[in-house]
């Protein structure tokens, strides 16, 4: 027998009762309580439900940590919302995520850029989940890089409606529409250098912000920020982070980005990284990212980031942290992101290993091996005749 979603009475003022304490995941810094009241949840849960069309009819799925607001708030509190179905997993499992999919009769699914990468590089046969009612991927909360969300298209014909947010926002504040045209998807996913993680959900405002929050024009990149009924109440005993955070009336989240305009004039956004990760190279702004992208489809490269390490001449410099396939050759990959990249991006240093640090939800923290280029901070790197 299905629920029926339960229509919320706005005038209560337990709206405002404090609901959930969630950490961040302290990618570039020490992790930071939020604080989340009961109209946070149901406006953001309320936001994806409407965009993805989640129905009492839909079933989603859950293979993220319920510690984080993914998680939490997409596949628990959003069905809730809804009268909707979830599955539940007690992890991920590339062997059986699609047969579960299949079995169960999920609709919809969120997950983060990593676990698309693990189904690619495991061949996970797809149980044609399709053409048994299985519309879309929700992916967020991690580096998507245009290389891989066409590789996974491409080999499993499924959509990826790539979207963004923070804890500080509950969960997600934007996505790409769900029933965009498939030339007008491919154009705002692969056309621009990074995804695009779509427009602003109703519950919210978004915008880019120079360093004193004067807003920017369009292409001008810039401070993502946000406001609306998703926005934290506020970090948890930290009051020189909130003042921080709210200085200009807006959330600052603390990533870069950018918007182009559509044709009939809406914003697509799109985040290019953390500012605190930007490379600075010679009083030059770098997104890691962009470099990313490069190594990804480099030869001999399995999974690659790029580290901005420390350097005598420039401040910063650029190297990149690779996971090689056999036979994978050091300088080969230089010169294929020499061939790609200007000068002052191209990795200098390319050193292999085992592992790439990432959080438990799969975000990269590049600060934590920038240790690991302390031998060329004094070499002068020349560029190559």
């Amino acid at each position: 027998e299905q629920s029926k979603p339960i229509p919320l009475d706005e005038s209560t003022s337990e709206l405002e009762t404090e609901a959930l304490l969630v950490f961040t995941s302290g990618t570039t810094g020490n992790p930071k309580g939020v604080v989340l009241v009961q109209r946070n949840l149901i406006a953001d849960a309320e936001g994806i439900a409407d965009w993805h069309r989640i129905t009492p009819s839909d079933r989603m799925m859950c293979v993220l940590p319920v510690h984080h607001v993914n998680g939490t708030i997409v596949t628990h509190v959003t069905p809730f919302v809804a009268g909707s179905s979830v599955v539940l997993n007690r992890k991920f499992q590339t062997e059986h995520f699609f047969p579960r999919i299949a079995a169960e009769g999920v609709t919809v699914v969120s997950v983060v850029p990593t676990l698309l990468a693990f189904l690619l590089e495991a061949n996970a046969d797809s149980c044609g989940v399709v053409e048994r009612g299985f519309r879309h991927i929700i992916c967020g909360a991690g580096p998507l890089t245009c290389e891989l969300a066409q590789r996974f298209e491409e080999r499993y014909r499924i959509p990826i409606i790539h979207g963004y947010g923070l804890s500080e926002t509950t969960c997600y504040s934007c996505f790409l529409e769900i029933e965009l045209p498939a030339e007008e998807h491919r154009r705002w996913m692969l056309s621009y250098g990074f995804p695009s993680i779509g427009t602003p959900i109703p519950q919210n405002e978004m915008a880019i912000h120079d360093p004193n929050g004067n807003p920017l024009g369009e292409g001008e990149r810039g401070e993502i920020v946000i406001r609306g009924w998703n926005v934290m109440k506020g970090y948890d005993a930290n009051p020189s982070a909130n003042e921080a955070a709210f200085t200009y009336g807006w959330f600052r989240s603390g990533d870069e980005g950018f918007y182009v305009r559509s044709d009939d004039g809406k914003p697509y956004f799109f985040i290019t990284g953390r500012i605190k990760e930007l490379i600075i190279r010679g009083g030059v702004n770098i997104a890691p990212l962009e470099i990313d992208e490069v190594l990804a489809r480099a030869p001999g490269v399995r999974a690659g980031i790029a580290i901005g390490f420390e350097h005598d001449l420039y401040g910063e410099e650029v190297g990149a942290l690779v996971i090689p396939e056999q036979g994978a050759s050091k300088e080969a990959i230089l010169a294929f992101c020499c061939e790609h990249l200007p000068f002052h991006k191209c990795p200098k240093v390319v050193l292999f290993t085992d592992t790439l640090p990432v959080t438990s939800t799969g975000k990269y923290q590049r600060n934590r091996v920038k240790h690991l280029f302390a031998p060329w901070r004094s070499v002068q790197f020349q560029r190559s005749a």
